[in-house]
């Protein structure tokens, strides 16, 4: 079953904790730390798989979790990196940050990758913390957690030539007469569900062409199939408008290029203006001979290039085929999102910010936060360590000026202390 968008999460692998560990050695009395710091968790990362052409593989499945990593071990052993998770996308997909609605990535390419959750940094072991006035430190960090993102994929097919017109026109007809591809067809006046991908060679050249389901008026509001068919017609270089010429759908050719062209422009005013063909088909019919020559002046004159055709019969088909594939070669480059600036540069690290929430000092965000996360509370050296680290980055002053009285409550993360003077 096709599928162009779902909703997922991902998340990376915790960092492996760093350990507190001494050299037990025979002959050697003074065995200095020797604890190793804990591996890096694994990442999630999408990577483009070209035989792929659907998102069908995240309907059963929305929460993706890469391994955590290995802790450390004596002897400064690092602990064993966390296995990376390498999710396969069919080319055309967007990954977006649901919660901020911004766009990372847009993966187009075969081996494309991106890194969707980065697993978190192991924790240093004890012997990373050894100084000449500290010999023996007796803590370590632990591990700290992975990214974790709500994400939206949205999959927007990368087909050369697009295939645009209202239900029943003989799209998908004309694409199984060009190409390989095999749409259901049937005399019914529904549309397509799902688009179509075909390979159409001219001459020594090839062109992907996709049947795309057909429009109503409204689509651009989402009626029928609305945005789940226009999002595919942004990749497309070229479209081609396929009439149905006899008129027996009960719209009259003219009219629905009209209306077609309009729903194209409400949901993106300069679809209408992309490069374009039109195939009035059904040439096979009395009803259509007698119209072709009002359709071809009308159309003519705004630039458009017109062919008859029969999808049935072949009639006109070659001659449309050449006549795409020339003005392929006049289209712009494909468009591909652009990801948001704000998801590929960073802000400037800050220690922390602190605001008062119902009588308690909050201290979020920053170096603050990071730092809690390694801390083993069980380990008294080592939330002294924290407190050292939280004073020389000026968080006790930065209370003092907020009011901070002794006895009111601290919430650093998830942990929450007492301030004392």
């Amino acid at each position: 079953m096709f599928l162009d968008e779902v909703r997922i999460t991902v998340v990376g692998g915790k960092g492996g904790n760093g350990i507190t560990s001494f050299r037990r050695e025979k002959y050697v009395p003074r065995g200095g730390p020797d604890g190793g710091d804990g591996g890096r968790g694994g990442h999630v990362i999408f990577k483009v798989d070209p035989g792929l052409n659907t998102l069908s593989p995240f309907r059963h499945r929305k929460v993706f979790k890469a391994d955590g990593g290995g802790s450390g071990a004596g002897g400064n052993r690092t602990g064993k990196d966390g296995e990376d998770m390498v999710i396969a996308v069919p080319p055309g997909t967007v990954v977006i940050d649901e919660e901020r609605k911004k766009v990372l990535s847009d993966l187009t390419k075969e081996g494309e990758e991106y890194i969707a959750a980065r697993g978190g940094k192991g924790g240093r072991g004890n012997a990373r913390f050894a100084s000449s006035t500290k010999q023996a430190p007796r803590h370590s960090e632990l591990g700290t957690p992975g990214e974790e993102k709500l994400l939206r994929l949205e999959l927007k097919l990368l087909a050369e030539v697009g295939l645009v017109g209202l239900p029943n026109a003989g799209k998908s007809t004309l694409l199984s007469k060009v190409s390989n591809s095999r749409p259901k067809i049937a005399d019914y006046p529904f549309t397509t569900l799902a688009p179509f991908l075909g390979v159409v060679d001219w001459k020594d050249r090839s062109m992907v062409w996709a049947d795309l389901p057909g429009l109503i008026e409204g689509a651009h509001k989402g009626v029928g199939l609305g945005h789940q068919f226009l999002r595919h017609v942004e990749r497309t270089r070229v479209l081609l408008y396929v009439l149905d010429g006899s008129g027996f759908s009960g719209v009259e050719p003219l009219e629905a290029f009209r209306q077609v062209r309009q729903e194209l422009k409400n949901y993106r005013r300069d679809l209408s203006k992309r490069n374009s063909l039109v195939a009035v088909n059904k040439a096979d019919l009395a009803e259509t001979r007698e119209k072709i020559a009002e359709v071809k002046d009308s159309l003519e004159t705004e630039g458009l290039k017109v062919c008859t055709i029969s999808a049935v019969t072949g009639e006109g088909i070659e001659e449309l085929v050449g006549e795409v594939y020339s003005e392929l070669q006049k289209a712009p480059p494909p468009e591909v999102d652009t990801p948001s600036e704000e998801a590929i540069v960073f802000s400037e690290e800050v220690p922390f910010s602190i605001k008062k929430e119902e009588g308690i000092f909050v201290v979020s965000g920053g170096e603050a936060e990071k730092k809690i996360q390694t801390i083993d509370f069980e380990n008294e050296e080592s939330v002294r360590n924290l407190l050292n680290f939280l004073q020389k980055k000026g968080l006790y002053d930065a209370l003092k000026e907020k009011g901070i009285q002794e006895g009111d409550t601290v919430r650093i993360g998830p942990m929450e202390f007492e301030y004392v003077e």
